[in-house]
């Protein structure tokens, strides 16, 4: 699949520069920005989800007694 990407010069310089200095393609560049992106967009997501959980049971274990539960210990 291709993409293209409109920049401005002074982004489009910015890109490569930074690519250049990585001794990354620029393909490679936006390929892996945007899975970061979307890898830190769903890690927020997993976050917020867990917070909503804990704050309406805020009970926490200690690696101790989570070691036991699984039989670790």
């Amino acid at each position: 699949m291709t993409v293209s990407v409109r920049l401005n010069d002074n982004d489009a310089m910015l890109f490569r520069k930074y690519a250049e200095m990585h001794g990354i393609s620029m393909s490679e560049l936006v390929r892996r920005s945007v899975l970061e992106r979307i890898e830190d967009d769903f890690d927020m997501k997993c976050y917020e989800k867990a917070m909503q959980e804990y704050r309406k049971d805020p009970k926490t274990y200690t690696l101790d007694e989570v070691e036991k539960e699984l039989g670790l210990a």
